[in-house]
């Protein structure tokens, strides 16, 4: 008689493939972008206080900070640190 897979067993499988595949798509950064310190620096250059998150992500780095005492969410260029757009975190 075949073994068959518990159905609770066969779901936390599942779960933990997912998991793992969705790891292996992070982003890194590219071997030609600003390290993450030269990225926050640029950043206060334009106006940044403090950056509170700052991750690579679709080929430029995303983060937030605070400017002008607001927190905001940015996109900023991955070779020069310019924002490339922003908005307020609501």
């Amino acid at each position: 008689m075949p073994r068959t897979a518990h159905p609770l067993r066969a779901a936390a499988l599942t779960i933990v493939l997912l998991a793992v595949s969705g790891m292996a798509r992070a982003e890194v950064p590219g071997a030609d972008w600003l390290t993450p310190a030269q990225t926050k620096q640029a950043l206060k250059s334009a106006g940044y206080s403090e950056i509170t998150k700052l991750e690579a992500d679709d080929g430029h780095w995303d983060g937030e900070g605070i400017k002008d005492g607001r927190r905001m969410r940015f996109d900023a260029d991955p070779k020069t640190g310019a924002i490339l757009g922003e908005v307020p975190v609501e």
